[in-house]
């Protein structure tokens, strides 16, 4: 028998890892889900069903009158449904579209994580008597991120799903949409158009101008899902936008963050107040992102080509003014 040759020492070139640096990733034993929490879950899915039901049925009887929806009329009427049950048959287009697209988003988000081993809750709706029925909808994560691709994954996958829901749905009504005159579909409320929305009306319908086509509930619907999208992919914070921003470039998370709270402000001067809200919002939760456990590996080649595919989606999403009064 031939002796075995002595191994030769290979020496590692880079940093030395921290002393308390698993070698490999962790795999976290994930916490439990109660029976309490899955309850809590369905039963906020089912009543934000019953409010996005009579916010559809306002959507649905506006479309039927040849009308965009009004704030006036749509407060006044919004319980209506629940006092004549059958309205809220009207309401199911919008309905399943947006509870669809929600859902689509916050499992993208849920199957991450357990891809990953991240502890997270089931996703929880929030109901609201809004204009939409609801206020979206959320998952917690309850454990540690390991590193910059488990974190990039997870906060993409929502926002990437959602928008592969949302934009047939948009497609599919700006197809059936009805043509109006610009007086009937005149309101003292109007929704404003991103970018996919009018390269989706050149294509689909060309010669058809946007003042005069009154967009189906679907598609409204599926317009509330793209502005939920270009919400998260905000480059700051603790939104989608600011966990991919950290993966790819943790040291310029926080002066990102603090600059688009800033250029939110003029924004919510020149289009749309609400920005003003969603500017105090990230300044409260703060601009620092919760350490990653491994920060020292960068993201791969495909991700950062990924990043740019979240880029261009906010871009087709965002819209200087959602709504003009």
């Amino acid at each position: 028998m031939q002796d075995e040759p002595e191994p030769i020492p290979i020496e590692l070139v880079g940093p030395e890892p921290a002393p308390w640096l698993p070698a490999r990733p962790m795999a976290w034993e994930p916490e439990p889900r109660s029976l309490r929490s899955l309850f809590a879950a369905i039963g906020l899915f089912i009543i934000t069903a019953f409010s996005t039901l009579a916010a559809g049925a306002q959507f649905a009887a506006a479309y039927a009158a040849n009308q965009s929806p009004g704030i006036d009329s749509f407060l006044s009427d919004y319980f209506r449904p629940f006092f004549e049950p059958r309205l809220l048959i009207s309401g199911i287009p919008f309905a399943m579209t947006l509870m669809g697209i929600l859902l689509a988003h916050e499992l993208g988000h849920f199957f991450a994580c357990r891809h990953y081993h991240i502890s997270a809750t089931y996703p929880y709706f929030i109901p609201a008597p809004t204009l939409i029925g609801t206020l979206g909808a959320f998952i917690r994560i309850r454990s540690p991120i390991f590193n910059r691709r488990a974190l990039f994954d997870m906060a993409l996958a929502g926002p990437l799903v959602g928008f592969l829901i949302a934009v047939p749905a948009l497609a599919s009504a700006i197809l059936f949409s009805k043509v109006v005159t610009a007086t009937d579909a005149s309101s003292s409320f109007v929704f404003g158009q991103p970018l996919v929305e009018r390269l989706l009306e050149l294509l689909l319908r060309p010669g058809v101008s946007h003042a005069h086509l009154l967009l189906h509930p679907v598609g409204r619907a599926a317009w509330v899902g793209l502005f939920a999208t270009a919400l998260n992919l905000l480059p700051a914070g603790q939104l989608d936008g600011g966990h991919i921003l950290y993966a790819l470039a943790s040291d310029q998370h926080r002066r990102t963050s603090f600059a688009v709270a800033i250029l939110l402000v003029p924004l919510a001067i020149k289009f749309w107040t609400g920005w003003l809200v969603w500017a105090v919002l990230l300044v409260a939760i703060g601009f620092r992102h919760p350490p990653l456990i491994d920060r020292w590996e960068p993201l791969d080649r495909t991700r950062r080509i990924l990043s740019g595919v979240a880029l261009a989606m906010f871009v087709l999403c965002f819209m200087p003014a959602p709504f003009v009064l």
